[in-house]
C-alpha cells in the first residue's frame, strides 16, 4: 500500500497541495499542457509571487515539476508523482470501505 510507503511529512505535503483550489486548478492545467510561471499568473486573481508559492507547494509534493528555460520557469504535471497520489487515495479508498463493510455487517448481526 502506499499509504505505509509515504512518510507523514509526505503525506502532510500532498495533502495541503491538494488542499486549495488554486493549486488543484493549476494541477488541472499543467497536466494538459506546459506553463510558465508568468504565464499562470496571467490566469489568476493574484501576484507573480503568489502564483510562485503555489507552484512551490506542487512541487514539494512531487505534483508538477520546473524547469528553467531562458528567463522563464516552465511548470509541468508530475505524471509519476500523480500515479502516487492516485494510488494513495485508492488506498484510503478501500480501507474506508472495508471499514465501512465491517461496520454493515456489525449493524446486520444486531
Amino acid at each position: 500500500m502506499v499509504v505505509d510507503q509515504l512518510s507523514g511529512t509526505e503525506l502532510d505535503r500532498l495533502f495541503q497541495a491538494f488542499a486549495d483550489a488554486t493549486r488543484r486548478d493549476i494541477i488541472r492545467r499543467v497536466t494538459v499542457e506546459e506553463y510558465s510561471v508568468t504565464g499562470l499568473s496571467a490566469l489568476y486573481a493574484m501576484s507573480f509571487a503568489a502564483v510562485q508559492k503555489h507552484v512551490a507547494v506542487l512541487e514539494r509534493a512531487s505534483l508538477v515539476t520546473k524547469e528553467k528555460r531562458g528567463r522563464e520557469q516552465m511548470v509541468r504535471g508530475n505524471h509519476e508523482g500523480l500515479r502516487n497520489a492516485r494510488r494513495l487515495l485508492d488506498d484510503y479508498e478501500q480501507i474506508w470501505r472495508q471499514r465501512a463493510a465491517r461496520m454493515a455487517d456489525i449493524l446486520a448481526e444486531g
